[in-house]
């Protein structure tokens, strides 16, 4: 079974972006729920065929701070 992997970033305007590896297929949504939904039409828009894929979502958050 393939699968497709996404790197998701909280948006700057609120909400998430999710962009997959290697493949052109970009989403968001404004709740997470929402996304996962995205995520799931994309990857059935991305590929006509009705084989079914395993979808990883990696969440990344960047923070910085002072010590």
């Amino acid at each position: 079974m393939q699968e497709v992997i996404f790197v998701i970033n909280e948006s700057i305007d609120g909400g998430y972006e999710a962009q997959a590896l290697g493949l052109s297929i970009f989403t968001e949504a404004d709740d997470w729920q929402t996304l996962k939904e995205n995520i799931i039409d994309a990857v059935s828009c991305h590929f006509d065929d009705n084989t079914k894929r395993i979808v990883r979502m990696h969440f990344v958050k960047d923070e910085v701070l002072t010590a």
